[in-house]
């Protein structure tokens, strides 16, 4: 398109606006962008009303919005992970820092700091807003400035978006001293380096497994080198799992949990702190969990970095309820464990009567589901799913297409909508979506 040609970012913008579900103020910054491009060369801009069209669309299928989780994996990072919510605070003010006792500042989140303590049976606790944050917390606070922090070269974990453990130790201002092999880490080889160490990390490898020719050393061989040595011991647990005893679970843990460490455990191991989400297997909003010695939780709430990560009041609404309810016994009512732990002839009946009551071409066929989120890799909870007919990209998209859209599984060439991972009482929007198709 000639220079002359272009039009004026004003129509551009009143065009995209009513094409899209976006605010005028973004669509003339979209506008504005893509005309520029258009009028230096930069960006290789041809059509700019095309693309600005393709950029405002792209952008408006961004926004937060609710979806029908159909995939069956429980805790999906990309879709939010735990489906879990309260109305604890509603819209206004709440007493985030302000003793109502006294009439003066309060300290945030005091109550929730004990409650967390007195669930997992630690001495003190601390939550901020991620786990990534509590290890960086941690190190910093534990290890002091370029300290020197001991791991297994078989833990130098990546996470989520290429985050690697030895960039985050770097952040935190502490020296990465690895230790054994990718494969096989004996209790003699952190003994050797613990006197020449500020601190021990051990790491819980949540989202794989290393098997074959391997050996680890555990968070109770860990705890005791680290008090031998008189050294802190950082228990990055990932996941999140309170107790492997479950108690709020009848018929104790299911199969699937084998090997998740809890952090009642861990503890009871030797750690000074033991790091966790929220969001994963604890069921809750993002968050993290540290709960340990009281040292070494009143270092971590008292380095600089602290005021940085902390949470706020809805988020500490949120981690009240959900710790109010395991301490209450009420973890199975907990959204992401109902969901884990309904019976299999359970979610066939509903798949059938949505299938059914929807007319879709498909059928019910044994499938299963993933707990997500990088928890217990490996594992995975058998699952009946409806796998549709058809072609799976067009009926994914029309199933996306949906308002709300329902997000299902593209596997082993078909379409699977797994009912684990939803609801129950989202089964009659999974259905409209089927039937619409």
């Amino acid at each position: 398109m000639d220079v002359a040609d272009l039009p004026a970012v004003d129509t551009l913008a009143r065009e995209l606006t009513e094409s899209f579900d976006v605010d005028h103020p973004v669509a003339v910054l979209i506008a504005r962008e893509v005309l520029t491009e258009a009028r230096t060369g930069n960006g290789g801009v041809s059509d700019p009303v095309a693309a600005a069209r393709e950029r405002v669309a792209r952008l408006a299928g961004s926004r937060l919005r609710r979806v029908v989780n159909a995939t069956g994996v429980l805790l999906h990072t990309n879709l939010g992970r735990a489906p879990y919510g309260n109305d604890a605070v509603a819209p206004g003010y709440s007493t985030l820092e302000f003793d109502l006792a006294s009439g003066s500042r309060g300290t945030r989140g005091d109550y929730l700091h004990h409650l967390i303590a007195a669930t997992t049976g630690a001495e003190a606790a601390l939550a901020v807003n991620n786990n990534a944050a509590a290890l960086l917390l941690a190190l910093a606070a534990l290890a002091g400035p370029a300290g020197k922090v001991a791991v297994s070269r078989g833990e130098l974990i990546e996470i989520g978006g290429s985050f690697r453990l030895p960039d985050l130790m770097a952040a935190s201002g502490a020296t990465l001293v690895e230790v054994g092999t990718t494969n096989r880490t004996r209790r003699s080889d952190m003994a050797d380096v613990a006197d020449e160490v500020d601190a021990l990390l051990k790491v819980h490898p949540s989202n794989y497994r290393v098997e074959g020719f391997t050996e680890e050393i555990g968070f109770g061989a860990m705890g005791e080198v680290a008090r031998a040595a008189g050294k802190p011991f950082i228990a990055d647990l990932g996941s999140g799992l309170l107790d492997t005893r479950t108690p709020w679970l009848d018929g104790g843990p299911p199969a699937w949990l084998q090997g998740e460490p809890g952090a009642r455990q861990t503890l009871a191991e030797g750690a000074d702190v033991a790091l966790f989400s929220g969001d994963k297997l604890l069921g809750g909003p993002q968050a993290g969990i540290a709960v340990g010695t009281r040292p070494a939780i009143q270092a971590m709430a008292r380095h600089p970095l602290a005021r940085a990560l902390r949470i706020d009041d809805r988020t500490i609404a949120s981690l009240t309820a959900l710790f109010e309810a395991y301490a209450g016994g009420r973890g199975g009512e907990i959204p992401f464990w109902t969901m884990a732990t309904a019976a299999p002839e359970l979610i066939a009946a509903r798949a059938n009567a949505v299938l059914e009551a929807s007319g879709a071409a498909g059928e019910v066929t044994e499938g299963s589901a993933l707990p997500g989120a990088g928890s217990v890799p490996g594992h995975a909870i058998p699952t009946p799913v409806i796998r549709l007919d058809g072609n799976p990209e067009a009926t994914w998209r029309a199933l996306a297409d949906h308002d709300p859209p329902v997000i299902a599984s593209r596997r082993d060439g078909g379409l699977h909508v797994n009912l684990r991972s939803v609801l129950p009482d989202e089964d009659s929007i999974v259905g409209a979506a089927l039937a619409a198709i």
